[in-house]
């Protein structure tokens, strides 16, 4: 995850500081042009300390309504027709618009941070322009990579396919080497081939790839590791097939690896800190949400109770950590005799769901009691999704690694939960398994904290995966 991740951030901060740059220069250049006719009094503009706080409260103000507005979300800005195509101007004019109101509200509260209207209106005038000019040329390839892949198979295509959704990052694959294994030295149909994985250094050098990544079925004795190590010490980043396809798609290909990566791949970290961190941060959030929802809880309960008879909550068994059994709270949203046949999957479009229970189950209003399991130490905020029992014993039977899923305590929420929409089957199971397998190798406090931030913006909007 860290070397694309990483790339991706690099361009992120890359855009918001040149972007900050560029609207404290044109307040500054607004301001310049407000009062051209009075020299002394933009001096003395300048050497008020008031002024530059003023300047500081709208660019912060902007960059925050621009990442609100998803204006650093790269998978927007990947050629020029995209970018026109994806509407970035007008995103761009209505993050300035977001923020005049919580301005407004600021000025009418401390009147001294205004700047004035002539200023605001000239410094827009000037910053569109120039902000769409910049996401221009950060989108259009500035920082463009040439990849060389070894190998030209099925696993090297499918690596080269993931590259070609992916032009968010600009990553332009140069051509392919094949390998001496039989499924390797065949290429795929649409690989370039440009050599053999003997003619490593002499392609890397003439292409100028700074990236490599070995696509091979069989590496024993078919690497050429000195010209790796060389390659290496040049500066040029080399990553395996399976840890740069997790890397771009955000889940562990399970039909790709081998076991042998999950015990020399990077991650999968486990530590006791982490652990005990991990377990206060969730324990006082879950007292705190109890407490702030009780009210939301009453109304759902009394809501449940007017639309169907039953009780409003109820008990179901789960598996959690280390494969134990423990009961998982949730308000009911589907009949009293929605199991009268036995244990079913649920879908979205499920005749079982009662009235109110679409609206909760869509704004996860059924997950609310849960914090009493997280409380308990059942669960955690953020982990894989429990499953019952029923169904793990049929999924860890065709599912490779499933029971994987267990080696941290199940979560209210999760990265396969808000990248995956709603699957009740053993391929959507196995989907879900390779995101949860991409959380448990990247499991960390920032990655729990990215999570949550999109688990509230799916429960604000009530879209998104679930």
């Amino acid at each position: 995850m860290r070397v694309f991740s990483q790339y991706v951030a690099v361009k992120s901060i890359l855009l918001l500081v040149l972007e900050g740059l560029i609207a404290a220069f044109s307040l500054i250049g607004a301001t310049w042009l407000r009062f051209f006719s009075e020299p002394e009094q933009f001096t003395a503009m300048l050497g008020n300390p008031i002024y530059w706080l003023r300047v500081l409260v709208v660019v912060v103000a902007l960059l925050v309504a621009f990442y609100c507005n998803k204006l650093y979300d790269f998978n927007a800005l990947r050629s020029r027709q995209e970018y026109f195509r994806q509407d970035q101007m007008i995103r761009l004019v209505e993050s300035v618009a977001y923020v005049c109101f919580p301005l407004a509200l600021l000025y009418y509260f401390v009147p001294d941070l205004m700047l004035g209207r002539g200023i605001a209106l000239i410094s827009i005038a000037l910053m569109l322009p120039l902000i769409a000019w910049c996401r221009l040329a950060v989108s259009s390839g500035v920082l463009e990579q040439k990849v060389l892949i070894i190998g030209a198979g099925e696993l090297a295509e499918a690596v080269s396919k993931e590259f070609s959704s992916r032009a968010d990052l600009h990553l332009s694959v140069v051509g392919f080497l094949t390998g001496p294994d039989r499924r390797d030295a065949m290429p795929a149909p649409g690989c370039r081939v440009l050599g053999a994985v003997e003619d490593l250094m002499s392609v890397a050098r003439s292409t100028q790839a700074n990236r490599i990544i070995v696509a091979l079925q069989e590496r024993r004795r078919a690497l050429p590791v000195r010209d790796l190590v060389r390659l290496r010490m040049e500066g040029v980043e080399i990553e395996d097939a399976q840890t740069a396809m997790a890397s771009l798609s955000g889940r562990v290909s399970l039909s790709t690896i081998q076991p042998s990566w999950f015990v020399f791949s990077d991650g999968f970290r486990r530590s006791e800190a982490l652990f005990a961190i991990k377990r206060t941060i969730d324990f006082v959030c879950a007292i705190l949400g109890l407490i702030l929802t009780l009210p939301i809880m009453a109304i759902v309960a009394l809501a449940i109770k007017l639309d169907s008879e039953g009780p409003a909550m109820y008990r179901q068994r789960r598996v959690g950590l280390a494969g134990r059994v423990f009961e998982v709270l949730k308000f009911r949203s589907m009949r009293t005799d929605a199991e009268k046949d036995g244990p079913k999957w649920a879908s979205s479009r499920d005749s079982r769901i009662t009235r109110i229970g679409g609206f909760l189950r869509k704004y996860r209003f059924d997950e609310l009691p849960q914090f009493w399991n997280v409380i308990r130490g059942d669960m955690s905020f953020v982990g894989p999704r429990p499953e019952r029992p029923e169904f793990v014993e049929q999924l860890r039977e065709v599912i490779p690694y499933y029971d994987e899923r267990h080696t941290v305590r199940p979560g209210i929420t999760g990265w396969a939960q808000v990248q995956y929409e709603y699957g009740a089957s053993v391929e959507a199971a196995c989907r879900k398994l390779e995101y949860d397998l991409f959380y448990l190798k990247n499991m960390s406090a920032l990655f729990d904290l990215r999570i949550i931030y999109k688990t509230i913006e799916t429960v604000l909007t009530g879209k998104g995966a679930h």
